[in-house]
């Protein structure tokens, strides 16, 4: 098995599609498809089904897919941190975070890290938890920065508790003030504005709805944050957000919720077995740094 043969293998993967994956590789298509067969014959079985000008992957090569993606980040990370050793002072880290974490913690991060650090190449990936921790175990980023879901996160990671958070009402115009904040079942009788499937603030808002007996209207469904923010503010319902994405909206309304009320937890993960390269540790410290400041 050649490092060359699982690029081609996932390039092909990914494609679904041998002719624009041999483009992508600025390879000719018969030898892409030589190699692929050669790599299956190596392993002793079929990876992708041809059938019918499709090109899916068959059961051994969704087993070797994600171990592929590892193989190729790892050498990538074996090829930047000989670099910088060798005194190259360059290096490259990819951080993801949640959209909330990326406007609010991340934009205030990163011109930190960049002053000190100008050499290094940064590539941040915006998506939901769920996404992040996949790409993550994958090989895909270096770190995330991460919603922490009750039932713990993926035993490849390795997490660590950086902020714990409660989430707010955000509102159009101001909320009733009450005693001790608004009562989750204050929620039943307003419209929200809600998230996508998939995301971490919709799973723990109708956690919180169902767990006091009610299920939510939604005015509108199946936006990212700005998108979330943009629509309370134009006055279509409220949504229940972290409250620091706020500081950057200062013409919506927030309201604490009562007690227990909902909270989250946010953590920097990283892969468990994989030792981070010079520019990701570099960039936790800073993380680090930025909040104990």
């Amino acid at each position: 098995m050649q490092l060359q043969q699982l690029r081609y293998f996932v390039a092909v993967a990914d494609e679904r599609h041998f002719t624009r994956a041999a483009a992508d590789l600025g390879v000719a298509q018969p030898t892409l498809s030589k190699q692929i067969h050669s790599l299956e014959r190596d392993l002793g079985a079929p990876l992708l089904d041809r059938t019918r000008g499709a090109v899916t992957l068959t059961p051994a090569g969704a087993a070797l897919l994600p171990i592929a993606r590892r193989v190729l980040a790892d050498v990538e990370t074996a090829r930047r941190e000989v670099q910088e050793l060798v005194g190259l002072r360059r290096g490259r880290v990819r951080l993801g975070a949640t959209p909330s974490l990326s406007t609010s913690l991340v934009a205030r991060v990163l011109p930190r890290f960049r002053a000190a650090h100008p050499g290094i190449d940064l590539h941040v990936e915006e998506s939901g938890s769920q996404d992040l921790v996949r790409h993550l175990t994958e090989g895909g980023l270096d770190l995330a920065l991460v919603i922490l879901p009750p039932h713990g996160i993926d035993p490849a990671l390795r997490a660590e508790p950086i902020i714990r958070e409660d989430l707010v009402v955000a509102s159009a115009t101001p909320l009733p003030a009450a005693a001790g904040g608004m009562p989750v079942a204050a929620l039943r009788d307003r419209p929200l504005v809600m998230f996508r499937r998939g995301y971490d603030l919709r799973d723990a808002t109708l956690s919180a709805c169902h767990a006091a007996g009610f299920e939510p209207a939604f005015a509108v469904e199946g936006g990212e944050m700005d998108a979330v923010l943009s629509f309370v503010a134009a006055g279509l319902g409220v949504a229940v957000v972290p409250s620091m994405v706020l500081a950057a909206h200062p013409g919506l309304h927030s309201a604490p919720l009562a007690r227990p009320g909902i909270q989250r937890t946010v953590a920097i993960a990283e892969r468990r077995e994989s030792t981070p390269t010079h520019a990701a540790a570099a960039l936790r410290r800073e993380i680090l740094a930025y909040l104990r400041d």
